[in-house]
């Protein structure tokens, strides 16, 4: 397709600061570059000094009609990074290579970039690019997931054949779907534009010892699906998933906080709780855990049996629910196996839902593992069952529910 037939609608009269890290991927920035002034945003680049040997500030200063600006120098004010900053409606890094991950994540100012990086008030996205070894590090996984928790939103690297020569992770998005992406993010015409939504997903995992754990059959599917949707519609999400079984949610307005265990999960949901209109308890979690997990494989002592004691995990729906705000809103769930109706509005009450989604084990299609559900949706005053349909469907049908009775309201 022409670069040319090629417009993000959503970018008109934005102001992006494109940030140029040094890879040999930078040659598609001058395209992107021109993507975005053709669907109309304005753009200002700056680039780290090694970014320059592989393309030339002109370039950049020709296609974006501005000054570029490669390192702070007695030629500029000492506050320009400040006035970048406080300039844009989104940071976007791209290519972002590990080295400037590496300085973003722990706060390290050597250059222009990472100084606007630093004063930023705006939105950040980054699009990694480098070789499939350096994706893999570990010190770039643990930069990533501090950037991530950081609020930093990233474009996914794609496969391919890279510079090396070696084939797989590690490209850079392609221009073009940089650009969906930004479009994607700056859609201000969907109904849950402004919201801002907690979920949790998936099971928890309960150490016994370094190779057992205690867990259940939850895949996430359910939670990923909502997150999804609420992102489709507008809303920024903050995911909070223990191990997934399930492909992760590639949206811009999606951020990621995976944890394993149940007081992990808590931690980060009260963390992020204070900050949302809403928030989804999709994820099953552990009830209880080992008073003492044990730190070397536990053997067979040739006994009949063996006892652990277990003590209860926080109840992240409940601890939160009370301390809830006017306004918040809370979606719970419930899998029940009998008296299911009545043990769901207890849980109501008891845990100050505005919403219970009821799964029952005994409809067939529904509950863990599979690519269905059906649900009944459960408020003060009302029940509605709904039928059986496929995970992403139900997810809609809860999220509309939600937005019909609730968020509507609020406005």
């Amino acid at each position: 397709m022409s670069s040319q037939a090629i417009l993000a609608k959503n970018l008109k009269g934005k102001k992006i600061i494109l940030g140029v890290c040094g890879s040999i991927a930078a040659y598609k920035s001058a395209l992107l570059t021109r993507l975005l002034i053709r669907s109309g945003a304005e753009v200002r680049v700056c680039m780290t000094k090694s970014a320059t040997t592989f393309v030339s500030p002109l370039t950049f200063s020709t296609l974006s009609k501005n000054k570029v600006i490669t390192d702070i120098s007695k030629n500029q004010d000492w506050n320009d990074h400040v006035e970048w900053g406080l300039w844009a409606d989104l940071l976007l890094i791209a290519p972002a290579t590990a080295n400037s991950l590496a300085k973003m994540a722990n706060g390290i100012t050597d250059n222009f970039l990472t100084a606007v990086y630093l004063s930023a008030r705006c939105p950040v996205m980054i699009a990694p690019a480098m070789d499939l070894d350096m994706w893999k590090h570990p010190s770039t996984l643990r930069n990533l997931k501090r950037l991530k928790e950081d609020g930093v939103h990233t474009i996914n690297v794609e496969k391919g054949e890279l510079a090396s020569g070696l084939s797989g992770e590690g490209r850079l998005a392609e221009p073009e779907n940089i650009l969906n992406h930004l479009d994607i993010f700056f859609n201000q015409s969907k109904k849950l534009s402004g919201q801002k939504v907690l979920i949790t997903a998936g099971p928890t995992q309960e150490k016994i010892d370094p190779v057992r754990y205690i867990s259940n059959h939850s895949t996430g599917k359910m939670g990923v699906a909502l997150a999804e949707v609420f992102a489709r519609e507008g809303a920024e999400v903050m995911l909070v998933h223990g191990p997934l079984s399930t492909t992760l949610p590639d949206h811009p307005s999606i951020l990621l906080f995976p944890v394993t265990t149940a007081e992990e999960m808590m931690n980060k949901c009260s963390e992020l709780h204070s900050k949302v209109n809403l928030a989804v308890f999709a994820a099953a979690v552990s009830d209880y855990r080992l008073k003492k997990s044990s730190e070397k494989k536990l053997k067979k002592t040739g006994a009949d049996g063996m006892s652990m004691e277990l003590i209860q995990n926080p109840d992240i729906a409940s601890s939160l629910g009370q301390s809830k705000t006017p306004g918040q809103i809370h979606i719970g769930f419930a899998l029940e196996t009998d008296n299911e109706e009545a043990n769901a509005k207890e849980k109501l009450h008891k845990k100050n839902f505005d919403l219970i989604v009821l799964n029952s084990l005994k409809d067939k299609g529904a509950g863990f593992g599979g690519d269905t559900n059906k649900v009944s949706l459960i408020t003060q005053n009302n029940v509605q069952k709904l039928e059986l349909k496929s995970k992403t469907e139900t997810a809609k049908d809860i999220v509309s529910f939600a937005y019909q009775h609730f968020i509507v309201k609020n406005k």
